[in-house]
């Protein structure tokens, strides 16, 4: 099998790295190419992934290259993990949206829109690469932010694409060591849109621990995703951190003006990882690599891949077409939710009906991600405006008037139209 990393050059690839090297036996590989404009930065990566991979006798061979076609050429599967300026255009996202009072954050508001725009063009260039350079029935594995809308935008050019998160797999992760079972025996009733989800039920053996865990540990789940343990006894589920935007607004944004940002720390991250992959002594995954984020990434990759190889198993949590399973989202729309693989597709499995709060959070949501893959498709100041006052963590049309200059001025090098 061949797999083809776009982004390959980010300090977090070793982190997939390490996920292959320990799960071979699920994911047969024998070639990784690693494709990324940075030649600097891809060449270190690709030294310390083929370094990790021999040190962990695994026969695979790591190919780095700038080379977009080369490197898809006869894929069987892509996954897609890039971000399009750098840390330099996140820490922008994470400041700018401050001056109109609005959270900064590179998937969520205001910044999360900025992103977007950057993004769905590039993707939309590649995945067109691979379809005319990779297997006819390659798939593209979508991690790269914002994972609804960019995966929406794959669709709706017809490629074969599924959206990537690592909210669920870490939530499961988390409840297995709560209950002290292996996470093979957890599923989850994850619903919502990418970053917008909550968890509505915990199934072990067929029974929902999910009421027990709401009544004897709320302290702890109200603190790993850091809200008020009454607002999660309320809802009677548990949210993603992601939802802290929505629900503690304020308080976020007091946070944000008096901290640095996650770009900056990151950025920190990164030289100290890059200076551990120069060294050709290096060759395990360095423990500063659990800083960077995306726990359990690789294990969701993986798993994913795996499922795809090997129908009809379990379901995994999924970035897919709508298709009435949400009634009250348009079929073509983009919904986070288990699904399993069958007859070459992902089929999303059955949804019981959402309360209303959630249910108009997620409608809400949803309009104004519409709104913003049509302005990254079709540019134009008017489209900016329309999707940031559509945001529920907008609305005001003064403030999103506002929002809208301060995002084209930021983002003008990667918009040709707003040039």
């Amino acid at each position: 099998m061949k797999l083809a990393i776009v982004g390959g050059g980010s300090t977090y690839t070793p982190e997939l790295i390490d996920g292959f090297a320990r799960l071979r036996g699920v994911l047969p590989l024998e070639e990784i190419h690693l494709v990324d404009p940075d030649e600097h930065r891809l060449g270190l990566v690709a030294g310390m992934s083929q370094r990790m991979l021999a040190n962990a006798g695994h026969p695979a061979r790591v190919v780095g290259t700038t080379d977009l076609v080369a490197g898809v050429a006869d894929a069987d599967a892509v996954l897609i993990q890039l971000r399009v300026g750098g840390q330099d255009a996140r820490h922008a996202d994470e400041t700018w949206p401050h001056e109109a009072g609005c959270i900064g954050q590179e998937t969520t508001g205001p910044g999360g829109l900025a992103k977007a725009l950057r993004t769905v063009p590039v993707v939309l260039r590649i995945a067109d690469v691979v379809r005319a350079h990779a297997k006819p029935d390659a798939w593209i594995v979508d991690f790269t932010n914002p994972v609804g809308i960019v995966t929406r935008a794959l669709l709706e050019a017809g490629h074969r694409a599924v959206g990537l998160c690592n909210v669920a797999i870490g939530f499961q992760r988390r409840f297995a060591s709560i209950l002290g079972v292996a996470h093979e025996e957890v599923e989850l009733g994850h619903v919502g849109l990418n970053h917008l989800t909550w968890e509505r039920s915990v199934q072990v053996g067929g029974r929902d621990e999910l009421p027990g865990l709401l009544h004897d540990r709320l302290g702890d789940l109200a603190a790993d995703v850091h809200l008020a343990p009454a607002l999660i006894a309320q809802l009677g589920v548990v949210p993603s951190y992601y939802l802290r935007y929505y629900y503690a607004h304020d308080e976020v944004l007091r946070e944000q003006l008096a901290e640095p940002t996650r770009a900056e720390s990151v950025r920190a991250i990164e030289r100290e990882l890059l200076e551990l992959y120069a060294d050709e002594a290096q060759r395990e995954k360095p423990v500063a690599l659990e800083r960077r984020g995306g726990a359990f990434y690789s294990e969701a990759a993986i798993e994913l891949l795996a499922a795809m190889r090997a129908p009809g198993g379990r379901s995994r949590v999924v970035n897919l077409r709508n298709d009435g399973v949400l009634p009250f989202l348009p079929d073509d729309h983009v919904i986070e939710v288990p699904a399993v693989f069958r007859d070459g597709a992902f089929v999303a499995e059955p949804v019981a009906p959402l309360p209303d709060d959630i249910r108009g959070l997620i409608a809400a949501v949803a309009g104004y991600e519409r709104l913003a893959l049509d302005a990254a498709i079709s540019g134009g100041r008017d489209r900016v405006l329309r999707a940031l006052r559509a945001h529920p963590l907008v609305l005001q049309h003064d403030r999103a008037e506002q929002l809208t200059d301060l995002l084209l001025a930021q983002n003008a090098p990667f918009l040709e139209w707003a040039r």
